[in-house]
């Protein structure tokens, strides 16, 4: 075992080297201050926000923090990190990727048996379709099983008009949510307050949750779904954009 790694081999935690993590204003922005001194991402640019409420929510995952410094556990500095390094510099295709969802989109593949999963599809999935169909102008054609099943370039244009780019931190949000969903009209939705995080997150797991209902989950699969969760709740604080 290195000296670097726990008793596992994983990669040891760093130690708590602050006393203090709180959001001070600073140029125009509410930064990230531990110990008064302003902290940066992995990047070396400034961990700073324009909203005041999201940097007191980021600054309280770092007070939170005990002995060592566990990522795990500060789901939106980690998707801060990744907005102001990553998504800052690259919004044209972190959007066309979510537009790429669209044409695969989850809420677009139906079982057709049994009638109870179908059901259960419908109920959650329906209204996704609804709110493209009526608040983004674009009509999604669904298929039964995996084959694949084309949208009209008409509908992922729509979708493409609506993904937002003028907030860093709500794109990166819209990003993740898409991504754990499988679904970029479900982030929409969510993005546009049309679902809130539970009826989302229902949503996204409508097959899992059937499988789990027939055949039972495990610790371990119970522990990734949690931390998928904490990820979701966080990255649709962002998405959101404080709303």
């Amino acid at each position: 075992m290195s000296a670097g790694a726990d008793a596992f081999g994983r990669p040891a935690l760093p130690k708590r080297f602050y006393k203090t993590a709180e959001a001070v204003e600073r140029e125009g922005l509410w930064a990230i201050a531990l110990d008064g001194k302003t902290t940066r991402t992995p990047g070396r640019s400034p961990l700073a926000f324009a909203d005041r409420a999201l940097a007191e929510e980021v600054a309280a995952e770092w007070a939170a923090q005990g002995e060592t410094i566990d990522p795990a556990t500060m789901p939106l500095t980690r998707l801060a990190n990744a907005a102001i390094d990553g998504v800052a510099g690259e919004r044209e295709a972190v959007a066309a990727e979510i537009v790429k969802y669209a044409g695969s989109d989850l809420v677009c593949y139906r079982a057709d048996a049994p009638d109870r999963l179908v059901a259960k599809q419908s109920a959650h999935w329906d209204p996704v379709l609804a709110f493209a169909r009526d608040e983004l102008g674009a009509r999604f054609v669904l298929a039964e099983g995996v084959m694949y099943v084309e949208q009209s370039d008409e509908a992922l244009e729509a979708v493409d008009r609506a993904v937002p780019r003028e907030d860093v931190f709500v794109l990166a949000g819209l990003s993740v949510v898409t991504t754990l969903t499988g679904s970029a009209l479900i982030a929409l939705a969510v993005h546009r307050g049309r679902l809130s995080v539970d009826d989302a997150w229902a949503a996204a797991h409508v097959d899992e949750d059937w499988n789990v209902e027939l055949w039972g989950s495990d610790a371990e699969a119970l522990a990734r779904r949690a931390a998928r969760r904490r990820d979701m709740d966080a990255a649709v604080r962002m998405a959101r954009g404080g709303r």
